[in-house]
């Protein structure tokens, strides 16, 4: 059983939306921070959003605030991550990650990573 199952991403024009999913089926997502890291071809990878524990708090990277959300239903077990207004630069493979307790952070800063899921703004 896979420890973190992302789905949700695909090809979508700019200005358009997606919305990423990532199901934890092994974490009670309470005691967790989860989030999304992203990589583009020949960039390096960097941290896009995180939602952690108990008390909740929200960490977004610049250049998505505004326009992704994330969000956690921990009955569920999945984390979220709504993305609007998308735009060429937000092309990446987008990969699910968790950390105990903290905010997952890189390089190093996290417990289990998802195989990751691509999304491609282009028109």
């Amino acid at each position: 059983q896979l420890d973190l199952v992302e789905s949700g991403g695909g090809l979508v024009q700019p200005g358009g939306s997606l919305g990423l999913s990532c199901e934890a089926p092994r974490f009670t997502l309470g005691y967790y921070g989860a989030g999304w890291f992203r990589q583009a071809p020949g960039k390096e990878r960097e941290r896009v959003a995180c939602i952690r524990g108990t008390p909740e708090s929200i960490f977004y990277e610049d250049s998505v605030k505004g326009r992704f959300t994330i969000s956690r239903d921990n009955a569920a077990r999945t984390v979220y991550l709504q993305m609007n207004s998308l735009k060429p630069e937000d092309t990446a493979v987008y990969y699910c990650v968790v950390r105990w307790k903290w905010c997952p952070s890189l390089p190093g800063d996290f417990d289990h990573l998802g195989r990751g899921i691509q999304v491609t703004v282009s028109s």
